[in-house]
């Protein structure tokens, strides 16, 4: 965090308390708090709670859009890189069975609230849906490969809400074992590409 400027500090610590927290119970003092400053250097960089909010969904995409491609340039073929998204349940389980899916949190708190900013939280939604949506495509499965992708992305905010409703680990691996197998017959059933 050394290289971190202040306005990034900021963001970092806003993002990880609307996430614990929620955006509402997360005040001023909170995230000045989590990084160590003042509020008047605090309102030196963001005026309202709102343009926090801005800042971390703009982080929170480009973060997406990073990992997406790192999906996509270590994957070896569709099956592989949808693997990935699937896989996440796991890599973040601790923090899943916690504070569920930190887009699904978001985007229901906001839409809650009726808050403007929900539109810009659903893109976070979008890039995952049109990520898979491709790699379905790629996978031979072009007649319904958005049907597939919004299946599996419901799928995993489920397993996310469940699994942090009730804390269980061995849910999170038998549904992450039955999306895998999932695949697997959205695979033999695919349409081999010319």
């Amino acid at each position: 965090m050394k290289d971190m400027t202040t306005r990034d500090r900021i963001i970092a610590a806003a993002d990880q308390l609307f996430y614990r927290q929620g955006f509402e119970h997360t005040s001023f003092s909170d995230i000045a708090d989590a990084v160590g400053i003042s509020r008047g250097n605090f309102y030196h960089h963001f005026k309202s709670k709102d343009d926090i909010l801005d800042a971390v969904i703009d982080a929170r995409l480009t973060n997406t859009r990073k990992m997406l491609d790192q999906w996509e340039s270590n994957g070896n073929d569709p099956a592989a890189r949808i693997c990935s998204f699937i896989g996440i349940l796991i890599v973040n389980q601790d923090k899943i069975k916690r504070y569920g899916c930190p887009v699904g949190t978001l985007c229901s708190e906001l839409a809650k609230l009726e808050h403007a900013a929900l539109g810009d939280a659903n893109k976070l939604f979008s890039l995952f849906r049109a990520w898979l949506c491709r790699q379905f495509s790629l996978l031979g499965c072009t007649d319904d490969a958005d049907g597939l992708a919004m299946h599996l992305l419901a799928r995993s905010q489920g397993v996310a809400t469940l699994a942090s409703a009730f804390h269980d680990e061995k849910f999170i691996a038998q549904e992450v074992a039955d999306m895998q197998g999932w695949l697997q017959s959205c695979i033999q059933n695919a349409v081999p590409s010319a």
